[in-house]
């Protein structure tokens, strides 16, 4: 057990792919935690399976190291501003934020983002120039680039007055001044123990914690995971559960489990400052708070930014039901997203009450939501997914969207094309400026609605030489109709297995979906047409064989590769009359056939 004095509470914090986790990858390695023969992987903070394939991080990490006596727990948080409501829940675990900037690109717009939520709990940031070691790094710039940065986000003069040292993440060394050595992590840990407050609280204060994570043991239950805030904790102590409503009951701690490395470790008591996972409360929410029953407060409810996005999840009503999930009942479908209310407080989850048949799941954008569905395709779960939908909401009787600030970096010769499609789709451009290297950077002002179904767009239009970033800005007046997608799709009009004769002979109305030998039924979406309107076609439709035979005449059949989408690309695709069929083995999307209570409606 440590002293609060000895207990320092970090998270890291950075746009996407600026190199936190690899960071983080060379502060467990330094810290003496592995064997000598133990083999450990990259990025091993990224244990979830969806986080190794994107190469991102979706969910906030623990960790704990020790260096000299001092016992430092670091948090790794997600970069990707759809998982923000992590972030969010983290940052009142901490008692200082490590804001990692790239020393090439610079603060990005994540990194505006994560920042701004760390200035106004009144944290102060240490700054880490990473990547110092790559050929086209300019630390002067970047750090005065970073210094604007916390001016502009109203920072106070104890947190413009950070510090700051450069790091290289992989290559496992960082340094206080540019010509020191480049030998190991050890300036970054002294600057950690010397620069973060130690956690405050008082040990002689009865007991005191509030759940900002939640997890889930087949054996224990439901955890709950928090820094303890006031007194300390025993094995067997009783505590009194407050849950959002106010209702209070009386559980025993049944065990305490604290964080080494990439294992959890159990303890058999915990002190003030401490992060730690109690098990014994079996109806555990995320803001609960915990506390001893001679000192019974509620602590005020974590606030997390509103969804901007939300689908309709029904169950799979196409002919190929059933073919690869194992849940495919409603029932089924409901029960895991309950599961996933109880532990995921940055998604809204809600059954709707005109329809049985429909959950509504809101989220902070596609990544957000198609995470969740991919999880549960893996599950062996099948069901059908609508277009997204902003949020709206009514105030004063005027009617509000979901307004995401876009910035692009993308060559010069295609910045036209850009602007004027972002134009068209109710976008105002704040800012352009072009780089001695061709390279223009455009910002814009753009409804939710009017970025949905562009990605794919834009990296066609970019020949995917473009980077685009969004990120939530504010609520604003709804801006009119925005135009959709300008192609319509061809559509099976019988079921059978595609035809290699008929796939050549559809190439020249479109981009198809299929290939040879996919099944498909009648009103499968099988590709693009070439023009705006939707087509009926027969993709199953073979030759004519005949007995004749003459030499030359049969064709040389040359196919080009079928369009393959995945999840993400299909939500940013279809349109309002679509859905997308997500099963274990594939993704399709079809016609929408509306049932009889929308029919009705309609």
């Amino acid at each position: 057990m440590h002293h609060p004095e000895k207990i320092r509470n970090v998270a890291i914090i950075a746009h996407i792919d600026h190199g936190k986790t690899t960071l983080l990858d060379s502060l467990l390695k330094q810290s003496n935690i592995f064997r000598d023969n133990q083999v450990v992987s990259e990025r091993m903070m990224d244990s979830y399976d969806q986080e190794k394939e994107r190469g991102i991080t979706i969910f906030a990490k623990h960790t704990s190291v020790y260096f000299d006596d001092f016992k430092i727990n670091i948090i790794d948080t997600p970069g990707h501003s759809d998982f923000s409501g992590e972030v969010e829940r983290i940052l009142g675990m901490v008692n200082s934020v490590l804001l990692l900037v790239d020393a090439q690109e610079g603060p990005m717009p994540q990194t505006r983002f994560v920042l701004s939520k760390s200035l106004k709990m009144g944290l102060k940031p240490i700054v880490v120039l990473n990547k110092i070691d790559r050929p086209h790094a300019d630390p002067d710039r970047v750090l005065n680039e970073t210094f604007d940065l916390f001016m502009e986000l109203g920072a106070n003069d104890e947190q413009l007055d950070f510090k700051y040292c450069y790091a290289s993440g992989l290559s496992g060394f960082a340094m206080k001044d540019l010509d020191d050595p480049r030998d190991s992590m050890k300036p970054l840990f002294e600057l950690i123990v010397d620069a973060v407050p130690q956690p405050e609280g008082s040990l002689d204060e009865p007991f005191l914690m509030q759940a900002s994570t939640i997890s889930y043991d087949d054996y224990l239950g439901r955890q709950a995971c928090g820094r303890i805030l006031n007194g300390k904790i025993k094995k067997g102590q009783q505590i009194v559960h407050i849950d959002e409503k106010g209702i209070q009951t009386k559980a025993p701690i049944t065990k305490i489990q604290g964080y080494l490395g990439l294992e959890k470790v159990e303890i058999d008591e915990a002190t003030v400052g401490d992060i730690v996972i109690l098990s014994g409360v079996p109806e555990i929410m995320i803001g609960d708070t915990l506390c001893d029953p001679s000192n019974v407060r509620v602590l005020p409810k974590i606030k997390l930014d509103e969804p901007t996005l939300s689908v309709d999840i029904t169950v799979n009503s196409s002919p190929f039901v059933g073919k690869s999930g194992k849940h495919v009942t409603m029932n089924k479908i409901r029960a895991r997203l309950e599961k996933e209310k109880k532990a995921n407080i940055s998604l809204k989850i809600e059954e709707s009450a005109t329809d049985q048949d429909k959950i509504t799941v809101a989220g902070r954008g596609e990544l957000h939501l198609s995470v969740l569905i991919e999880a549960m395709r893996r599950e062996g779960y099948e069901f059908s997914v609508s277009k997204p939908q902003v949020i709206i909401k009514k105030i004063d009787g005027e009617v509000y969207e979901p307004l995401e600030r876009v910035h692009i970096e993308v060559p010069q010769e295609y910045s036209g094309a850009v602007i004027e499609e972002l134009s068209r789709r109710r976008g105002e451009m704040q800012h352009l400026e072009t780089n001695e290297h061709g390279i223009s950077k455009l910002e814009f002002l753009m409804p939710t609605r009017g970025i949905m179904g562009y990605r794919n767009e834009f990296l066609t239009a970019t020949r995917g030489l473009g980077i685009m970033t969004s990120i939530f800005e504010n609520f604003a007046p709804w801006k009119g109709a925005i135009p959709g997608r300008q192609r319509g799709v061809l559509i099976s009009n019988c079921p059978g297995k595609t035809n290699g004769y008929a796939c050549f002979n559809l190439q020249d109305r479109g981009v198809l979906f299929t290939s040879p030998g996919d099944d498909v039924y009648e009103g499968m979406i099988v590709g693009e047409n070439a023009r705006d309107n939707d087509l009926l076609v027969n993709v199953t439709k073979g030759k004519q064989l005949t007995n004749v035979r003459a030499a030359g005449s049969d064709e040389n059949i040359l196919l080009t590769p079928p369009r393959r989408f995945t999840l993400e690309q299909a939500i940013d695709y279809i349109q309002d009359d679509e859905l997308i069929e997500v099963t274990p083995d594939a993704i399709r999307m079809r016609k929408r056939y509306l049932t009889e209570n929308e029919r009705k409606r309609k």
